[in-house]
């Protein structure tokens, strides 16, 4: 039981740091994960966000390693010319 709640404390501040740290300057993307994982070492509700999280960041790493693509609708494009 000291466990369970040390565990919510400490994975509940890091959690807590990180949502604050969208607003402020500060690694937000790092510590919100981080506040998860403490958090889902003691509760099962925090395992399937953590699972979310890792999806979601594959997601958008896969994305941006593809690379963005220019709408070329105009022929702006500096190919066409």
């Amino acid at each position: 039981m000291i466990r369970k709640a040390a565990v919510f404390v400490i994975g509940g501040t890091v959690l807590l740091i990180g949502i604050a740290l969208l607003v402020l300057p500060g690694p937000a993307f790092i510590v919100i994960p981080a506040g998860l994982a403490i958090l889902a070492i003691e509760f099962a509700w925090a395992k399937r966000w953590l699972d979310k999280v890792r999806e979601w960041a594959k997601a958008a790493a896969a994305k941006a390693q593809g690379g963005f693509k220019r709408s070329d609708r105009d022929g702006d494009s500096p190919s066409a010319s």
